[in-house]
């Protein structure tokens, strides 16, 4: 059977729909913090935290009780409506929301009303348990349906979840399934059941997953197995982040981390979201306030690497050739590591005034 003409690809799929991006924007999206809409408490606090936090998403999955599903999508609508500067592409706070699973008996009413009531207000839409490039295709072509019969001017872009080993294996078309595909995350706690992993953590490490220091030689110069060595634990996570990293790349989306489901454990915490933030993730999902703060300092360079950057950055003047700062080789690869950063710092000094005036005063020298 022949395949779609390269062409076509961004073509609306339904008439008087908005014409797809050929660019996804890389707007900052260091926290997308979830709240639930059908919770009054949580709902009354999304206005002050708009501006605050990067990406507020409401959550309509996981941890909404069947009996609750209704409220929280009357919530969100309720909360789009009546919330300035949230979400609609503009303003500092991106609104996203994750509908239910494809295979629910609500993921049909969740876009049917969320599109034709605030579809000029919500950013993106977070599709859990996405198992291949035919889950993305359902979901395109339905959002271009409903885009038309709405009357929206832009396309509503779509982030899937990877919760699966099938996900996980088709990650590569999954990225390049639509051009409304804005992203990935990593849902490990899924994911650990689907792949049978032996861990009840969400996201993080688990300290069974180590590797031990050879031994030491014994009195006769044969390995003493016996002695006291040193253990170190590794990231359950490393192999598919990096994966994602990699899809991600490839077809101009972003990837995030996901939960980190123990909330006090502030510093672990902190330790997972750097590890992806060096791998490559652009952001990360938090699940507590405190955790916004964490993610909006770990998923920003850091001022002494910004100094750095921009050092490297003066001194390659044409971007050819090589010098030595501080002893160190700086090349055309350096550069384009350090256009990275510094590119991300302006990014994100337009949404953060406590970055700009870090980033402002820095002197290159």
């Amino acid at each position: 059977m022949p395949s779609k003409s390269a062409k076509d690809f961004f073509r609306p799929l339904a008439l008087g729909a908005p014409q797809p991006l050929m660019e996804i924007p890389a707007r900052p999206s260091r926290a997308i913090h979830f709240f639930d809409p059908s919770n009054e408490k949580m709902a009354a606090k999304v206005p002050q935290m708009v501006g605050t936090v990067d990406v507020l998403l409401g959550n309509l999955e996981d941890a909404v009780k069947a009996d609750n599903k209704e409220a929280a999508r009357e919530g969100l609508v309720r909360i789009a409506q009546e919330t300035d500067g949230l979400g609609g592409g503009q303003g500092p706070t991106q609104l996203w929301t994750r509908v239910n699973a494809l295979d629910s008996p609500w993921v049909l009413d969740d876009l049917t009303r969320l599109v034709t009531a605030i579809g000029d207000r919500l950013d993106v839409v977070m599709v859990p348990k996405v198992q291949g490039a035919e889950d993305i295709h359902y979901v395109d072509r339905l959002l271009a349906q409903l885009e038309a019969k709405a009357g929206l001017q832009r396309p509503i872009l779509v982030h899937a979840i990877l919760e699966t080993a099938r996900g996980v294996a088709n990650v590569e078309e999954i990225c390049g399934a639509s051009p409304r595909m804005q992203g990935l995350s990593l849902g490990p706690a899924d994911l650990a059941a689907d792949r049978r992993m032996k861990t009840t953590r969400v996201g993080g490490g688990h300290p069974g997953y180590l590797v031990r220091q050879d031994p030491p030689a014994g009195a006769d110069g044969s390995p003493d197995i016996g002695a006291d060595r040193s253990t170190y634990q590794q990231d359950l996570w490393h192999y598919t982040i990096a994966r994602m990293v990699d899809a991600c790349a490839t077809h101009g989306i972003y990837p995030y981390y996901g939960p980190f489901g123990d909330i006090a454990d502030v510093l672990a915490c902190e330790d997972q979201f750097r590890n992806a933030f060096l791998l490559g993730c652009v952001g990360t999902w938090t699940l507590h306030p405190k955790q916004i703060e964490i993610a909006n300092r770990v998923f920003a360079p850091s001022v002494d690497d910004i100094r750095h950057a921009r050092r490297v950055v003066a001194a390659m003047g044409d971007g050819t050739g090589a010098v030595m700062l501080d002893g160190k080789m700086e090349d055309d690869a350096s550069l384009k590591q350090c256009l990275v950063m510094v590119a991300l710092a302006e990014q994100l000094a337009e949404v953060d005034p406590a970055l700009k005036a870090a980033y402002d005063e820095i002197e290159v020298s």
